[in-house]
């Protein structure tokens, strides 16, 4: 058995249920608030600069990057699973190569997704509807953040591997220095140097690219499991194996949810700048409204992990309703600032008489569709948690491609209802995603087989 260091190892499989998921959720919710806050910081210092094409040219471009890191994501989550399953059944060499594999695919996978991508920036926002006068604005912020996709891997691969070892202080560290660069860079490149979106495309790469640096330093001097050596990168087939059988489908997840929003991104911007840049203002404050609950999916899904592996699913089905519960109360009251005071958030961004105007009632839409969500986030997170991502991903695609798309378009035109269509189909389509959530959640099926993940590679390997 390899020697553990449990300097970044928290044990969530025992001690107060509440206790545990705040402990745990709290710090990555804090890191997720700061994330969202340096990313809102691009389009809203752009706001002030420039002008609503900047803000439409952020928000559209910044759908992009959100769909390339999204992608990825889902061999994180595979990662955070195993090591999470592994950790609670004290399987520490499994850990170890399980950690090696993960960075190692990331890296490559990075490479090859920065080399396939540069030369499709232009045709990608043109595919988009990108209104005229963003195209530009668009394309110089999307090149820059593409050429980092590299830094913006690398540091949610660390962050995925400290979650599964119940550890969600240090990401903490790291987004935190990450988010005050890129505010201050911000404001100086695009202000005093007056360089636009491009500034902010140059500030966020390089504030990714600082934590992700930093991240090493600290986890090598304090003797990490891995060791970052060129020699340490190792695929390990069997691991590799793992992470792709649970970690496709949540990629996969992830890409539609990505994929319906581009829908949606699209559709907005053929209403014309001003619903564009009201719909991109909306997103922005929506990614604020629902990470409590995406906090909640992982913190369930690491904590559930880790008691599954333990072989005790009555706490992994507890962590969940407590997740809910907190999660409801922390999302209800982000939903009644916004929902008092939606202009007073719009004009924060500078934004246009017209473009208030259009984003009111939707502002208010996007924050219910954060509510109704919670239970489904949850709920997904117990299902990850135990490597069942077959169900969360037929979720994803129940609420996103069967119900978000079709309904928006239906609302949008067919009903006249523009941007406020949009934002109602939101509020609908998580509705079908929540259904088969609880019928799952009702069969038990959610409990079986959690114990082969962490036995699976002695007995298949």
């Amino acid at each position: 058995m390899a020697e553990q260091n449990t300097a970044f190892q928290t044990n969530l499989t025992e001690g107060s249920v509440p206790k545990k998921l705040l402990f745990f959720a709290l710090p990555y919710l804090a890191a997720m608030l700061l994330q969202a806050f340096y990313n809102v910081a691009d389009m809203m210092i752009v706001g002030w600069f420039c002008s609503d094409a900047g803000i439409a040219a952020v928000g559209t471009a910044g759908n992009i990057t959100i769909m390339l890191t999204n992608m990825i994501a889902g061999l994180a989550t595979g990662g955070t699973v195993l090591i999470a399953q592994y950790v609670g059944s004290k399987r520490y060499e499994d850990e170890k190569k399980t950690i090696a594999t993960l960075f190692t695919a990331y890296g490559l996978v990075a490479v090859v997704m920065t080399a396939v991508l540069l030369p499709l920036v232009p045709a990608i926002l043109r595919l988009l509807d990108t209104p005229p006068a963003a195209q530009a604005y668009a394309e110089q912020y999307l090149y820059i953040c593409v050429g980092g996709t590299i830094f913006v891997f690398g540091y949610n691969a660390v962050s995925a591997v400290l979650r599964g070892m119940g550890n969600s202080k240090s990401p903490l560290l790291f987004v935190a220095i990450a988010a005050l660069t890129n505010v201050v860079l911000d404001y100086v490149l695009i202000g005093p140097f007056g360089m636009g979106p491009a500034g902010a495309a140059i500030a966020t790469v390089f504030s990714q690219a600082l934590s992700f640096v930093l991240s090493i330093i600290y986890l090598r001097r304090r003797d990490f499991l891995f060791d970052f050596k060129p020699k340490s990168f190792k695929l390990d087939r069997e691991k590799f194996r793992l992470l792709m059988k649970i970690g496709m489908p949540s990629s996969l997840q992830n890409i539609l949810v990505s994929v319906s929003f581009l829908f949606l991104v699209s559709l907005a911007n053929s209403f014309g700048l001003f619903t564009s840049s009201a719909y991109n203002i909306g997103q922005k404050v929506n990614s604020f409204a629902i990470l409590p609950g995406i906090a909640m999916f992982q913190t369930v899904a690491s904590m559930a992990g880790q008691c599954l592996g333990a072989n005790d699913p009555g706490r992994a089905k507890k962590t969940t309703l407590h997740g809910v519960w907190i999660t409801f109360i922390i999302t209800g009251l982000i939903g009644a600032v916004v929902c008092i005071w939606p202009n007073a958030i719009m004009s924060i961004f500078n934004a246009d008489t017209q473009t208030m105007r259009a984003g009111d009632t939707f502002l208010r839409l996007l924050i219910l569709d954060a509510v109704v969500s919670v239970p489904m986030f949850v709920l997904n997170g117990l299902f990850m948690g135990g490597g069942h991502t077959y169900a969360t991903l037929f979720s994803s695609f129940l609420s996103s491609i069967f119900f978000r798309i079709p309904l928006a378009y239906v609302f949008a035109l067919s009903c006249g209802m523009g941007l406020d269509g949009i934002g109602l189909s939101m509020v609908v389509a998580p509705l079908g995603g929540l259904l088969f959530n609880l019928i799952y959640l009702k069969t038990g099926k959610w409990k079986e087989r959690h114990e082969s993940l962490a036995a699976q590679a002695v007995l298949e390997g």
